[in-house]
């Protein structure tokens, strides 16, 4: 008996291992961006990072992709539209403010998530969950003012902009009725490749061309683009798809759930961000508040009589981009 007990725990936290390395690349996603992109390169960046992801990945949803319907093509390139508007404004942010607060700002998006649930649904949020998220926006206000009286900087207003449009686009995604059956690999796909495409023509008059960008890196920028292609979006991905099946949805999104820990982390160790004693009590907050308001969250409603979003689902960004049989959230950053 003692064996057995060994040997389930021993393949618990292998099975644990590989979905909380996906939080940790995730919470190393907004210093590799500060590392591979400047306010002019910001798009051209997100162009080559997932120019790089879509052949892999096409390869893979190829078979999936031609079984795709017309109106799923349509849910899937719709989304995707907001998808680039998430990558856009978290990308942007991170670039304007530290790898650290982008990193705990957008955690945000686990407690706006249930709020916006409960708004479609008409029903009033539990008490607890209101605690939650209240304590989630003094610990912001504590952070982005460094501990003072300081309005949020530009950067720290765009990821919380993500953060709302994020929480947005997982309430749309749980709606959009002609994905409910969808293979989730084809639809990920349409997403990136419309995502990309809007990059794409957005390069054409902003910032310099892809290919000239591509062309100045060195080869510590190209190291951190791959891991922002292959790490913190392809095998993000798929270790999600894998871990849902492998083990709880609730036991994924508490392990995905330490992203804005391991950003804090990365921040503060490799990007040199200095928090002052009242900002490190804001970051604490979020990261309390993030997690007392998913384990407070009110249960998911059936939206128009079939089930609605998990608040907070992991498929999930944070897209490549989290959980019942998860929804997709785009990957962060």
């Amino acid at each position: 008996m003692p064996a057995s007990s060994s040997k389930d725990s021993r393949s618990s936290v292998l099975r644990d291992l590989p979905v909380l390395l996906v939080a940790v690349v995730w919470g190393s996603s907004f210093l590799a961006v500060q590392r591979v992109a400047e306010p002019g390169t910001v798009v051209a960046m997100l162009v080559l990072r997932f120019g790089l992801v879509l052949p892999l990945l096409g390869v893979v949803a190829w078979r999936a992709l031609r079984r795709l319907s017309r109106a799923e093509w349509l849910g899937g390139a719709a989304l995707g539209l907001v998808l680039s508007g998430i990558f856009l404004l978290e990308t942007y942010g991170a670039v304007h403010t530290s790898a650290t607060n982008a990193g705990l700002i957008i955690s945000l998006a686990m407690v706006l998530t249930p709020l916006g649930e409960s708004a479609l649904s008409r029903t009033a949020p539990p008490r607890a969950f209101l605690a939650a998220a209240g304590l989630a926006v003094l610990g912001v206000a504590l952070l982005t003012g460094d501990g003072g009286l300081r309005a949020p900087s530009l950067g720290d207003l765009l990821v919380l902009g993500a953060a709302l449009v994020r929480s947005g686009y997982v309430l749309a995604m749980a709606r959009t009725r002609a994905l409910r059956d969808t293979d989730m690999l084809a639809v990920t796909w349409v997403q990136l490749a419309t995502a990309t495409g809007v990059f794409a023509v957005v390069a054409l008059s902003v910032g310099p061309a892809p290919w000239t960008v591509a062309r100045s890196y060195g080869a510590g920028q190209w190291a951190w683009l791959l891991h922002l292609s292959l790490f913190c979006t392809l095998f993000a991905f798929f270790v999600q798809m894998w871990a849902v099946r492998a083990t709880s949805p609730s036991r994924v999104s508490l392990l995905l759930g330490t992203e804005p820990l391991w950003a804090a982390i990365f921040g503060i160790t490799l990007a040199g961000n200095r928090m002052g004693p009242l900002a490190l009590l804001g970051g604490a907050l979020v990261l309390i508040a993030t997690e007392w308001g998913r384990r407070t969250a009110p249960a998911p409603r059936p939206a128009g009589g079939e089930a609605g979003a998990e608040p907070g689902g992991v498929a999930e960004e944070r897209a490549a981009t989290g959980a019942g049989e998860p929804k997709q959230e785009p990957a962060s950053a």
